[in-house]
């Protein structure tokens, strides 16, 4: 009787102890407010815990518990919590351009008065804090940013005795290139440029002006890039699109063969080039030159995306979630982020200086990156996704020569008009 009595007390006590952990709340003596903070791949990307670590050292008061979710499950797994009443505070929005779609469902709280509150200057975000202006709520903050940038193999260039890729080079002046550092062939091939399948790596030029985007009725002024583009692959200064997309072929892995003399990419590959060397897999003379512009726009204009952090409208912690995001997307937060060569939205002289200074980082580095005008390469606008996987499809049969580039393009037009419902 006595070890039963024991039994069924040992086990309230564990269910209710249980029953309280999953609850957030306050620690009896005024102890920290925990907060719950959605994020992935938090064991691979080494600037999240920095940044969990940094706040919570400086603010002993609020306690982060971090959700971490694989990154290919991300956005449909934090739209589950969300539509299901999660208790989450904070969270990183992986595709920024899905913003928009949880903030007509409620979910995003307004930071506009904190904003006031605490003197944000949100011109420190270089034009991005105003995307997430919707409905006339600031709806969320930029976090991270990253651009696209011209990696160039300085062996490639020193064997060919050509100068390297300065700063400020049109496309025209791009493929020009491209064509020259082209010879040889079999083993010996070399390729003047590497062109991945992304429809980004054609279509990103043709927004890069600010212009147009990807959601329009009238694709036509996408037709120079795609020209371009097709003329160096008829001419073999890059490899046939085809031929990528049966191998499966990564462009970091195609680069970092050796017979690549350019790649426009995002900076993002930085990493991926400087861990290759750290272990040794690779040997590379490398570097990094403002991304080609096109012409009549400045140079230092480029095409990016960015990574905002927001708070749940249903968290009952919004004041400690706000210290957070206030801390990830503010100065201290920049410097973690450029420590682990990472674009803060708020990227500046110093920021860059961080990451330029990075052991591995390529010579000249902050100069190549010290761009002007960000354009987003998928606009913050409903249909977006719907809009860009059919693009997509367009954009194979395109490069593959099953239809014409009017054709193409018209095919895109006609598809567009139907999801946007114009």
């Amino acid at each position: 009787m006595k070890r039963t009595v024991l039994a069924v007390l040992l086990i309230g006590a564990a269910f209710a102890f249980f029953g309280c952990s999953k609850q957030k709340q306050s620690a009896p003596s005024g102890g920290p407010v925990t907060i719950q903070v959605a994020v992935w791949d938090v064991t691979t990307i080494q600037y999240y815990k920095e940044l969990v670590d940094a706040f919570n050292a400086s603010h002993p008061a609020i306690k982060i518990e971090v959700i971490d979710i694989p990154a290919s499950d991300y956005t449909n797994k934090l739209s589950v919590m969300l539509n299901g009443g999660s208790q989450v505070d904070a969270f990183w929005i992986k595709d920024g351009d899905t913003t928009p779609g949880i903030a007509s469902r409620g979910q995003l709280a307004d930071l506009s008065a904190y904003v006031k509150r605490d003197n944000i200057n949100l011109a420190d975000f270089n034009g991005l804090a105003e995307r997430f202006n919707i409905g006339g709520k600031l709806v969320a903050l930029p976090a991270s940013t990253s651009y696209y940038v011209l990696f160039y193999n300085k062996d490639v260039f020193d064997k060919a005795g050509v100068p390297y890729p300065s700063n400020d080079m049109t496309w025209a002046q791009f493929e020009e290139l491209a064509l020259k550092m082209t010879s040889g062939s079999g083993s010996n091939k070399v390729y003047g440029a590497h062109i991945h399948t992304w429809q980004a790596c054609v279509q990103n030029w043709a927004v890069q002006d600010g212009k147009h985007t990807i959601v329009e009725t009238d694709y036509s002024f996408m037709k120079p890039s795609y020209e371009m583009i097709l003329r160096l692959q008829d001419a073999e200064a890059i490899m046939d699109y085809g031929s990528i997309k049966a191998g499966n072929l990564g462009y970091g892995a195609v680069f970092n063969r050796g017979n690549i003399a350019m790649l426009p990419m995002g900076f993002w590959n930085a990493n991926t080039i400087k861990d290759a060397i750290d272990k040794g897999d690779i040997k590379m003379n490398w570097g990094v030159a403002t991304l080609p512009h096109p012409e009549g726009v400045p140079a230092g204009w480029t095409v990016g995306s960015v990574t905002p952090m927001a708070i749940n409208a249903a968290s009952k912690y919004k004041d400690e979630a706000w210290e957070f995001v206030k801390f990830v997307t503010g100065a201290e937060g920049a410097d973690i982020y450029a420590k682990w060569t990472t674009f803060p939205s708020r990227a500046n002289s110093d920021s860059l200086d961080i990451i330029a200074s990075v052991p591995g980082m390529p010579e000249g580095l902050a100069e190549a990156l010290a761009v002007k005008n960000i354009a987003l390469d998928r606009p913050y606008v409903d249909n977006v996704a719907e809009v860009n996987q059919m693009l997509g499809e367009e954009h194979s049969l395109i490069m593959l020569k099953e239809v014409t580039i009017d054709a193409g393009l018209a095919n895109m037009a006609k598809r567009s008009k139907e999801i946007l419902g114009r």
